[in-house]
């Protein structure tokens, strides 16, 4: 709950201070630093909450690979949606090539500490390309970013009232481990996704399974066998970068999905 300090990002994700864009870039490339956009973001009173950074096995690009800050703005510190959620900016960059300025809205829950990213088709996202004013585009995105996160509030209040069946939540589940594990694997089964980890998260609603689901699906240890049968796994929990976010869009974009079907 308490913002990163420059140091502290630093030591986890030391691309987003890098003075130079890696040797790969051409001279037309325009680097802007992440650290120049950060100051930017942090004079307008956003905050940094989490940061994350690609790894690589390229000798010499540790230091300007894909890396991921999620902001929260001091107006929003005490807002807590449904008692238990607040909005946030993910902001997405590099300095290798890999990723343009890409802004995202995201949602934290206080009830289990997991950040969870809203899927494009629900608030949109947008990208900043290396070149003009970068700093100044993406303050103007974050904000804007941050307003349409009510949509996700909204959406996930209506979640709350609609109540799945067995079936329904099983589906669900199924559909969330294919996208995780895919359809071949068998190693775990889908209904532990849906096995609540504390007794505030138990529950038949749409927003309560989509929330066991997602944070099962993210932070792994789940228990299964091999494909043999011969000795217990434990899921992975998912720290890149890329999983992070292909994953709780996806989910977030199958949940949308079953409550429209509900509504239908």
């Amino acid at each position: 709950m308490e913002a990163l300090s420059h140091q502290q990002i630093r030591s986890i994700a030391p691309s987003v201070f890098a003075m130079s864009p890696h040797m790969s870039r051409s001279e037309r490339y325009a680097y802007i630093p992440t650290v120049d956009v950060l100051n930017g973001l942090e004079r307008e009173g956003f905050r940094v909450m989490k940061a994350s950074q690609s790894r690589t096995r390229i000798p010499g690009k540790s230091d300007f690979t894909k890396h991921m800050l999620r902001l929260r703005h001091e107006s929003t510190q005490d807002v807590t949606a449904l008692g238990e959620t607040i909005p946030e900016v993910v902001l997405i960059n590099s300095h290798d090539g890999t990723s343009a300025y890409k802004l995202m809205a995201g949602m934290f829950r206080l009830v289990c500490l997991n950040g969870m990213i809203v899927a494009d088709s629900l608030v949109g996202s947008l990208k900043v390309q290396h070149s003009g004013n970068i700093t100044s585009k993406v303050i103007e995105g974050s904000f804007k970013v941050l307003e349409n996160t009510n949509k996700a509030v909204e959406a996930a209040k209506s979640w709350s009232g609609i109540e799945l069946s067995d079936d329904e939540s099983l589906a669900f589940a199924t559909a969330a481990h294919t996208v995780r594990f895919g359809a071949e694997d068998t190693t775990i089964n889908p209904v532990r996704l849906l096995a609540a980890r504390r007794p505030d998260d138990q529950g038949r609603d749409l927003w309560k399974t989509f929330n066991r689901v997602q944070e099962n699906v993210i932070k792994g240890g789940l228990q299964g066998l091999n494909t043999a049968g011969t000795r217990r796994v434990s899921s992975r929990a998912v720290r890149g970068i890329d999983g992070d976010i292909r994953l709780n869009t996806a989910l977030w974009t199958l949940a949308s999905t079953l409550a429209a079907l509900k509504a239908a």
